[in-house]
């Protein structure tokens, strides 16, 4: 393979000033009322209040920790607040349970006697 002359790449000088972010001054902006093209009503309060809290529904959730008595492993499920009822499991109880019982067969097949 033959090496052949190519182009350098030419790096900036540390002594040169570039600041990746331009030094450019920004007035402040007013805090006036005077953009606002329509007063606030307690009408459009309550639609943004109601609009956030169906936003927000989903997240109503709570984590508990589970110990699983056969592995005594704890899991983890997801909770909805409202109906109590299982979202998630990490990981899942069937596969903990499924585990737990090959692990179990498995014991029946190897006896560990000494």
């Amino acid at each position: 393979m033959e090496v052949t002359n190519s182009a350098a790449i030419q790096f900036p000088k540390i002594n040169e000033s570039n600041p990746a972010v331009p030094t450019k001054t920004v007035a402040p902006e007013s805090n006036n009322n005077e953009n606002v093209e329509h007063p606030i009503t307690k009408e459009a309060i309550v639609d943004k209040v109601d609009s956030m809290n169906e936003f927000l529904e989903p997240t109503s959730t709570n984590v508990k920790f589970q110990l699983h008595e056969e592995l005594e492993v704890y899991y983890v499920q997801v909770i909805d607040s409202k109906t109590d009822e299982v979202l998630r499991e990490i990981p899942n109880k069937k596969f903990l349970d499924m585990y737990a019982s090959m692990a179990d067969l498995a014991g029946l097949i190897v006896d560990e006697k000494r």
